[in-house]
């Protein structure tokens, strides 16, 4: 890569990793379902400098909803209720390993051994994870089994998006991954303002949204603007001039800068099982995701 792309690169994944710590400091004055729906609501005026994807209706409203809806919505909530940012960013990337699942389900794509292997590996890790139950640290059940949700969520989006991508190539099309994130941003702030409604009630969200503090400001800014706009767009240019081998592993990373972000900023503290799970899970995505005999010949260059 060169090295300016390579930054653009660094600075996707950075930014994605910090992004669960700036949804942590988001949720301190935003309830979760508000926020997610405030993050979409701000993605929008992007329609009017964003070309419409080729892309059919019926896989752009399962692609918000899967999303926008189903995986952000479990994701802010699970850390509304006690999932630590960290770990949010580290126990996400399960979507990795449910991803080729769901594909051999749907899609009737074979499952490679190692991919069945890190499976396992990443769920020793979460076992690990929700081992330390009545410590002080301990994680609420119910907040990883959602985190756990809005993988899968990810995951079945993934599908969604192999389904389009599969009937734009029959038809000798590509389809613009900025433009799908952007124009399927109209489908989730309807669905997340109604959840918001019927959790949180009109008085709440009507206080919240009129007296948004320079924080909650920043983070509805952030994850608009920097991880959903600046992040999908850099990463789709990426993805258009360099092979996904080379731009892919880089995203292995997000994890890790969400944790160290975590630590940093929030002041997060993790039990050893925690800490513990969360790199058997990181070891079981690099051992399903990388390519190792296409990474030594590419160092080998």
């Amino acid at each position: 890569m060169k090295k300016k792309d390579l930054v653009m690169a660094l600075m996707v994944v950075i930014i994605w990793g910090v992004n669960f710590t700036v949804i942590r400091l988001g949720l301190n004055g935003v309830p979760s379902m508000l926020l997610a729906a405030l993050r979409y609501t701000f993605v929008l005026p992007a329609l009017f400098f964003v070309k419409r994807p080729k892309i059919d209706m019926k896989y752009a409203i399962a692609y918000g909803l899967s999303v926008g809806v189903g995986q952000f919505s479990c994701l802010f909530y699970a850390m509304q209720i006690g999932m630590p940012a960290g770990l949010s960013s580290i126990t996400l990337q399960s979507a990795a390993f449910m991803t080729p699942l769901l594909a051999f389900l749907f899609l009737h794509e074979s499952i490679k051994p190692k991919q069945i292997i890190g499976l396992f590996i990443a769920a020793i890790g979460l076992a690990f994870i929700a081992s330390n139950a009545g410590s002080i640290t301990a994680v609420p059940l119910p907040a990883l089994l959602l985190t756990l949700l809005a993988a899968f969520f990810w995951a079945l989006s993934n599908i969604v998006l192999k389904f389009a991508s599969n009937k734009a190539e029959a038809l000798g099309e590509k389809i613009d991954m900025l433009g799908v994130v952007v124009w399927t941003s109209l489908v989730p702030p309807i669905p997340l303002y109604i959840f918001s409604f019927i959790l949180d009630g009109p008085d709440v969200m009507l206080k919240t949204v009129t007296s948004l503090s320079a924080i909650s400001t920043f983070s509805i800014f952030y994850l608009a603007f920097g991880a959903t706009i600046f992040g999908y767009g850099t990463w789709s240019v990426l993805l258009g001039k360099y092979p996904a081998s080379k731009i892919a592993p880089l995203s292995l990373m997000v994890p890790i800068t969400g944790l160290l972000s975590s630590q940093i900023i929030l002041k997060e503290q993790l039990s050893t099982s925690q800490w513990t799970g969360g790199f058997i899970i990181l070891l079981g995505l690099i051992f399903s995701t990388l390519d190792i005999k296409s990474l030594i010949k590419f160092n080998n260059r």
